[in-house]
């Protein structure tokens, strides 16, 4: 197999668990447990706060070591988390406090292994960075929705068989990762050193995405998703499907597959016509109409609607996630992508716990259908701000290659 298909293998063994974790996870603490929206999402909270922790280190640690390297060691290390919950239903233990365990230890995985892989697919792109993107983003959510689908059936099968299928997948992609044939950087400081060097990389890296007007408008966008959209997606939309709906784990499956299944098939689009030469002007134009999308679902349409509606969302967040990640690894500067895609995915990641306790708090205000459609509002008018304040409107392909010397 070719580097770039070893890739995907260990992108898509992650992101497959990751689908099954996303409905299974809500699932438990929303329906199993019964919890209140506010405790609801403190628990989604737990799962995000060790990406604001560790994020930036573990890019710093990609780049001095490997992305390689820490994407495997990572990746395999998070098989312990599903296999201490698995424990825990097994023997009839599980509460909230065996949640928040297993949303810390999957945390702090995924702080090491997101970094790590993102930083690898520039070493396998053979210099067509926005096709492999659109490659990896299809396979990330294609089999994403196979999670989701898979993790549809904890009513009947139970969620410790469930959660093992979850670690099949991971150690999986961890296999792929090992497989995996591209050279590992090596280490010109001792290990004593380390700590100086993780955090003057990372003040480096800080400086390189502000330097950048393109990567700092990417950065305050997806600071808006983490928060207004993250949290509407793990918060509002599974309790929207309790309380409104009188949904299960099944219903959750649906709405997350539509969502999933929208990205996918406008990647696929993307893919079959070509890339979008103004990337930032598709950034800024999808994420109005998705905010119009997501605002829809808190209607009152009826459930179907709302998939729909969640279908149209997820449809624009494909090409808005494609074209804010081609424009943070075509303008990174060599030796600095790790950092830099460590900063792409803190700014999203790291603002999503605080996307968790908003959305929490916005449904014990307000109700998830009232709450879904400020959310949406407040990102439409984060991005309208952006559309008329930065040069993101009018960033094209030929700019972003002229920045980055490529």
């Amino acid at each position: 197999m070719k580097p770039l298909h070893y890739y995907l293998v260990g992108t898509g063994g992650w992101f497959f668990a990751f689908g099954i974790q996303s409905v299974v996870f809500a699932w438990l603490v929303t329906m199993v447990l019964h919890e209140s929206p506010g405790m609801v999402g403190m628990a989604q909270m737990s799962l995000l706060i060790p990406a604001t922790l560790f994020m930036l280190i573990g890019g710093s640690l990609s780049d001095r070591y490997g992305g390689r390297r820490v994407a495997l060691v990572a990746q395999t290390a998070a098989a312990i988390a599903p296999l201490y919950l698995i424990a825990m239903v097994l023997t009839e233990r599980l509460d909230y406090s065996s949640i928040i365990i297993f949303a810390v230890m999957m945390g702090c995985a995924q702080a090491f292994v997101t970094p790590a892989r993102d930083g690898l697919l520039n070493q396998v792109a053979d210099g067509k960075i926005q096709r492999r993107v659109l490659q990896t983003s299809m396979t990330q959510f294609g089999v994403q929705m196979l999670g989701f689908i898979a993790a549809s059936f904890a009513d009947r099968t139970g969620a410790a068989f469930i959660l093992m299928v979850q670690v099949a997948a991971i150690l999986t992609g961890s296999y792929a990762f090992y497989k995996l044939d591209i050279p590992n950087p090596s280490p010109t400081r001792s290990t004593r050193s380390l700590i100086r060097e993780v955090a003057g990389s990372i003040v480096e890296g800080y400086r390189s995405v502000i330097a950048s007007p393109s990567m700092r408008a990417v950065v305050i966008q997806n600071c808006a998703m983490g928060i207004f959209f993250m949290g509407s997606y793990i918060v509002t939309l599974p309790l929207l499907v309790r309380e409104i709906y009188a949904g299960s784990a099944s219903e959750l499956s649906w709405m997350n597959a539509a969502n999933a299944l929208g990205l996918v098939l406008t990647i696929t689009v993307l893919l079959r016509f070509g890339g979008l030469r103004r990337q930032g002007r598709a950034l800024i134009v999808a994420h109005g109409i998705g905010s119009v999308a997501l605002a829809s679902a808190g209607l009152g349409l009826g459930f179907m609607p709302v998939v729909a509606c969640v279908f149209a969302w997820g449809a624009c967040g494909g090409i808005a996630m494609t074209m804010a990640r081609t424009i943070m690894q075509e303008q990174a500067p060599e030796g600095q992508r790790g950092r830099m895609m460590a900063f792409f995915s803190f700014s999203f990641m790291g603002s999503g716990p605080i996307g968790a306790v908003f959305s929490g708090f916005l449904v014990d205000q307000v109700g998830p259908e009232t709450a879904l459609m400020i959310s949406s509002a407040l990102m439409f008018g984060v991005m309208a701000v952006i559309g008329l304040t930065t040069s993101l409107w009018r960033l094209d392909s030929s700019e972003i290659h002229a920045n980055s010397g490529t």
